[in-house]
């Protein structure tokens, strides 16, 4: 084979990733119509179809991890920082998991004022918070909060959930600031933790960079995800 037609692998996964993603989306949408006309099926089956949301919900958001990461390393992934307002934000994140919440009776509370807007790329940052909303859901018991403020010059968008909180080694995953420390194999978390950084640190503004925050003891007693956007 000539050398100039040598497979560039990269590319082609990175095509293989976006198909794959085109179709989970199709399943999503899939699986909200038979909820949409399943109103009166038993609980055994209405905790199956949320069970299958959720995985097709995760398994589309780590794809979009991956072709994110892809375009972050070769410099093809362009920012589009413009004005978003938090409302919008925060309620299509929760429509975009409503057949979970639904089928699993959670319940979910979105606080921001309604004027609030900040300047931010809102498809990372809604491809951010839709993978923490969706683990909150997975891990909470019956409750999540979802909060946007203004604090110290940043944009503080805060996810708090009544389950049983982080493990400490995911806590200090948080903490890592170099990609090859992290195992990947060993800590599926990390792919996650590590893409949401690297979309925070990647607004800057007067010398500021975003960084995110995990702790326990949220207000709803269990874990708290925070994003700070300068």
């Amino acid at each position: 084979m000539p050398v100039n037609d040598k497979l560039d692998f990269s590319s082609v996964l990175a095509t293989a990733v976006h198909d794959m993603k085109n179709s989970l989306c199709m399943l999503t949408q899939s699986t909200e119509s038979i909820a949409l006309r399943s109103k009166q099926m038993g609980r055994e089956d209405s905790e199956e179809l949320s069970r299958l949301h959720y995985e097709v919900s995760r398994l589309n958001g780590s794809l979009m991890q991956l072709l994110a990461l892809y375009r972050f390393e070769k410099e093809q992934m362009p920012m589009t920082i413009e004005e978003q307002y938090l409302e919008d934000l925060l309620n299509d994140i929760y429509y975009k998991n409503q057949t979970f919440i639904e089928q699993a009776e959670m319940k979910v509370e979105i606080d921001v004022e309604p004027s609030l807007s900040w300047y931010f790329d809102g498809v990372l940052v809604d491809y951010l918070l839709n993978d923490i909303v969706v683990n909150a859901l997975r891990y909470s018991k019956k409750q999540i909060k979802i909060s946007a403020k203004q604090a110290d010059n940043y944009l503080c968008i805060q996810i708090d959930d009544d389950g049983d909180g982080f493990p400490q080694d995911i806590i200090d995953l948080a903490n890592i600031e170099v990609a090859s420390q992290i195992n990947f194999v060993k800590n599926r978390s990390g792919l996650g933790l590590f893409f949401a950084k690297l979309i925070a640190k990647a607004h800057i503004n007067s010398g500021k960079e975003g960084k995110i925050k995990l702790e326990n003891g949220s207000s709803l007693g269990g874990s708290r995800f925070s994003l700070y956007l300068p």
